[in-house]
């Protein structure tokens, strides 16, 4: 066993997605402050590392089906290069790191992390095998790590609209990943994915359609009645930024048949990360120069 092939399995490509907790500090206007920074950092190290202990009890529960899906194969536990064994120490070493420096972090933030947790072990077990479910699932996880952020801080007014925001980007994601396996795998996705057997194209279509057009409207209405947002309305500058984001990742799952691994693209695919970036920096200057 090579440590290469333990951090391999740890999947931290997928951290990106925790940087949700930021939301509150980022919105409420605290990012530069010390006391709160320091705190909502800690509270993402320990976030990852139980998501990654997470992904070792995933990956073990779900060992005979990767074996035969064409990418996850070559997962550390499913190629064999990380003993099963040992894969549950590993994820029962990057558990207890977690929670228990949660617990002495934030003691309400703690139970966030073990609510995520319990949630994690629930999806992985039964949710994720039921259609639409398994998705909503995803999406409350995402609203979870949100609210991890803003229980570490002490928040002002964090504004609704961004949960739904949060929410509803989570589903638009989640059946767009749904949808792109689909198409990947063909004929043999309910032998790798079980639940792929409830959902079409058509339907997944509609989905796609229905969540990202809340996603924009919920996103729109939130920039200019947002509590804590300036009265110039400047935030709503970022609403082309937020639409272009969304139909690029439309035009990547329907036209190049991507987006079976969303953090894949946030890293790979330029327009993306430009997006992303801009994003970033429109509201970093909005909101604090």
């Amino acid at each position: 066993m090579k440590t290469r092939d333990v951090i391999a399995g740890m999947r931290i490509k997928q951290w990106p997605k925790n940087g949700f907790m930021f939301a509150a500090i980022v919105f409420d206007g605290q990012l530069f402050h010390w006391q709160a920074l320091s705190k909502t950092l800690v509270g993402f190290v320990l976030l990852c590392l139980l998501n990654s202990g997470v992904y070792y009890f995933n990956d073990l529960i779900d060992l005979p089906s990767d074996r035969s899906h064409p990418k996850k194969k070559f997962r550390p536990i499913a190629a064999g290069m990380i003993p099963v064994h040992s894969a549950r120490v590993i994820s029962a070493v990057l558990l207890f790191i977690a929670l228990v420096g949660a617990f002495f972090l934030n003691r309400t933030f703690f139970l966030v992390l073990i609510l995520i947790l319990a949630i994690n072990i629930i999806y992985t077990l039964y949710l994720k095998h039921i259609p639409l479910i398994d998705v909503v699932t995803i999406g409350i996880l995402f609203i979870l790590r949100v609210i991890a952020g803003v229980v570490l801080i002490k928040v002002k007014v964090f504004s609704p609209w961004l949960y739904l925001v949060t929410f509803m980007l989570a589903l638009y994601l989640g059946f767009g990943k749904r949808r792109a396996e689909l198409v990947q795998i063909g004929n043999h996705a309910g032998e790798t994915r079980p639940v792929l057997n409830g959902y079409t194209l058509p339907l997944l279509d509609q989905l796609v359609t229905i969540v990202s057009s809340v996603t924009i409207i919920a996103y729109s209405l939130y920039t200019f009645s947002g509590p804590t947002l300036p009265d110039n309305h400047l935030m709503m500058l970022t609403i082309p930024i937020v639409v272009l984001g969304i139909f690029r990742y439309l035009y990547l799952i329907q036209v190049k048949h991507s987006g079976s691994a969303p953090e894949e693209i946030l890293i790979g695919d330029r327009v993306i990360l430009g997006t992303v970036a801009t994003f970033i920096l429109f509201v970093l200057a909005i909101l604090y120069f």
